[in-house]
């Protein structure tokens, strides 16, 4: 294999970076989006909780309403947001790996609950009109903001990372997408490319391993 750069959208950790260095890969790896968790206040005692990242359970974590919500049953998007509930003490009742998948669920299984939704600033539109159509009872949290955090790339790269819409377009800002082949983590955040390349690659799980794999298993078919 030839020798290709790798740029990473979002800071890796140290064996994630040297999983893709012994893989021989050039590797640069930058934050283009800032994650800020905000102050919360719970309104009502929820029955179910509802996460659609894991900068929501992070942000959640910090609050000092943490350890009495986790006595509360939980369900979440993505397999990765379900382990660090369960790791943190939380029971996790339900997960999908898109909002799509999870919404029909929820009208289903739990549509007598009233439920606690914390989302970030650039939440969709998905799982709050699917919670108005089936006239379910909740209240939504704003705990984390996302900012985008752009900065100019002049190194040749062959790949590019790509974790989320909004890392897409921060990315954008300040660069340009030409030859090079785009992995990223699911379909929102493919969808965020449309009419600017048509070289995507999507992980076939949502999680960051998946995408540094995903981009393995490319360049050494």
């Amino acid at each position: 294999m030839k020798s290709v750069c790798v740029l990473s959208t979002k800071k890796l950790k140290s064996d994630q970076k040297q999983f893709l260095i012994n893989s021989g890969f050039t590797v640069l790896d930058e934050d283009f989006i800032q994650i800020q968790s905000r102050p919360f206040q719970i309104k009502k005692q929820p029955e179910l909780l509802l996460f659609t990242s894991q900068n929501a359970v992070k942000s959640v974590l910090q609050n000092d309403a943490a350890e009495s919500l986790k006595k509360i049953p939980a369900v979440c998007v993505g397999s990765v947001t379900k382990k660090l509930l369960e790791n943190q003490g939380f029971t996790v009742l339900a997960t999908q790996e898109y909002a799509s998948e999870l919404a029909p669920i929820i009208q289903k299984q739990y549509k007598n609950k009233y439920l606690a939704f914390f989302a970030g600033n650039l939440r969709r539109a998905i799982l709050p009109n699917a919670l108005q159509q089936a006239n379910i009872k909740y209240d939504e949290y704003l705990v984390y903001q996302n900012t985008e955090k752009s900065q100019k790339i002049d190194a040749e790269t062959d790949a590019i990372l790509f974790f989320s819409p909004s890392g897409v377009t921060s990315y954008l800002q300040l660069n340009t997408i030409s030859k090079q082949t785009c992995f990223c983590i699911g379909t929102t955040t493919a969808n965020a490319l449309a009419g600017i390349t048509e070289n995507i690659v999507i992980a076939e799980q949502q999680n960051l391993d998946a995408v540094i794999l995903q981009c393995i298993n490319y360049y050494k078919r």
